[in-house]
This record gives C-alpha cells, structure tokens and sequence, in this order.
C-alpha cells in the first residue's frame, strides 16, 4: 500500500504570539513544532502499512526550509520517504493555495491512501485534505475515528453530533484523521538515528498568486476588567440592570 501523509509545521498551542505590522505572524520567541492533528495521520499511516504487511509512507510538506525539522520528525516515527515543497512563503500560504500546491505534487506519483490531519492549529480551516481530494477526484472521508481497510475498500468511522456514521468507500481515498483514531507514538532513539540515513528530498516550488488575501490580522480586544456591584440580596437589581443593558443577555 503507497500512503501519503501530509504534515505542517505549526506554532505550538501553548506559544504566546504576537502580530507584526504587516499582518504576519511574529516568530519571535515561538515554539514550532508537528501540527498535532498529523501526528494522527502519521501513526495511523504507520499501523495501515504493518497490517498490510507491506507498503511505503511518504510523508509531503509545504513549508519554509525550517520544516525539515517536523519531516525528520516523521521519519523517526516510522515514515519511509519525505518530501519538502520548499518556498519561503509557504508558512502565511492559505489553505486553498496550500491544496492547489500539495494536488500538483501528489498527481506526480501513485497512492493508494492520503492521509491528513483533520485542520492545521494554526489556520483552523479543515479545508485542506477536502479539496486536495476534490482535485484528484477521489473520496474523502473526514474527521476520521477509526479506520480499517479491507479487500481494496475503506471503513471508516466517524463522530456526529448524537451518533457515529460509518462510511465505506474504494480506494484511493483521501482520510481527514481525528483525536481519538489512535495513539501517536514517540519516535524511538532508534527510530531517530534511522532517520537520519533516510531520504529527504526538497523541491523549490512556486505556489502562484495566493487565492486569499489577509486584510488585517489583530490580537482579541482585551477583556474588560471586572467589578463588584454589591453584596448579597441588595445586589441582585445591579447585576439585572447590567446583564440587561451592558452585556444584553436579558
């Protein structure tokens, strides 16, 4: 089985982030690391090709230079191959861009299963792994919990408010992977020294005029301080009053 996973480098959640003047993101100071979400894509990647008994991982990004950092990363989980589609701009790149470059690249090469991350930390936008497959005109299953693939068909499982549905498809087919799907194991030492004698390639791309443009970016307004509108029985006409015509939820 060919399976090709697709992974971004990411701000950590837990950074403190800051906006500069022209509307990009500050990486001053900031922790990059695997977008969490691929490390799903990774892992299951790993267990469909040992329960094929066969098979071979490449595992593609769109990124700056410093994205080496995360491939070598999913090398040392269990990936065979990685591809970098290298350019500078790639970070700030929206996700319909993002999808238009990773479709050029994937169209290149033969695979059964594509596997992303449900949506990036950094952008949120779960847009990605839908119109890559779009493109290609192929099934896409998202937000996938569990997944089994049986005689050249996908059986996947996904959550939906007040239920699960259970989706079949042929492959090739394209997986958006959820929390929940499995557990991503920690690259070994062993796996970590392995990686460094597997290949890596990088491909200068150019991704073309952007499909989206940023207007402005901008920090959540400050919360308002709190305050103390009395104690007790006598309060409780203050804080009616304010819920009314302050915050407008009466």
């Amino acid at each position: 089985m060919n399976i090709i996973t697709f992974v971004k480098r990411v701000p950590s959640t837990t950074t403190r982030v800051l906006i500069k003047d022209d509307n990009a993101l500050d990486p001053t100071g900031v922790e990059f690391v695997l977008n969490p979400y691929d490390e799903f894509a990774i892992e299951e990647a790993i267990q469909q090709k040992e329960k094929s008994g066969d098979g071979h991982i490449l595992v593609m990004s769109f990124g700056s230079a410093d994205s080496q950092k995360e491939l070598r990363t999913a090398l040392a989980m269990g990936a065979d191959e990685a591809l970098l589609l290298q350019n500078p701009d790639a970070p700030n790149a929206d996700g319909a861009t993002t999808a238009r470059t990773l479709t050029a690249a994937v169209k290149e090469r033969e695979f059964d299963l594509l596997l992303f991350g449900k949506q990036s930390v950094d952008k949120d936008q779960h847009g990605v792994g839908p119109a890559v497959a779009t493109a290609l005109g192929i099934p896409c299953i998202t937000e996938v919990t569990k997944l089994d693939i049986t005689d050249g068909t996908v059986h996947a499982e996904r959550e939906v408010e007040g239920g699960r549905e259970i989706i079949e498809a042929p492959l090739p087919c394209a997986i958006t992977c959820q929390k929940g799907l499995n557990q991503p194991r920690f690259a070994s030492l062993k796996g970590i020294m392995a990686a460094k004698r597997k290949t890596l390639d990088i491909v200068e791309t150019d991704m073309g005029t952007p499909l989206v443009e940023v207007l402005k970016m901008e920090m959540p307004p400050e919360r308002p301080a709190g305050r103390i509108l009395g104690e007790g029985v006598a309060a409780v006409p203050a804080l009616i009053t304010a819920l009314k015509e302050e915050a407008k939820v009466l």
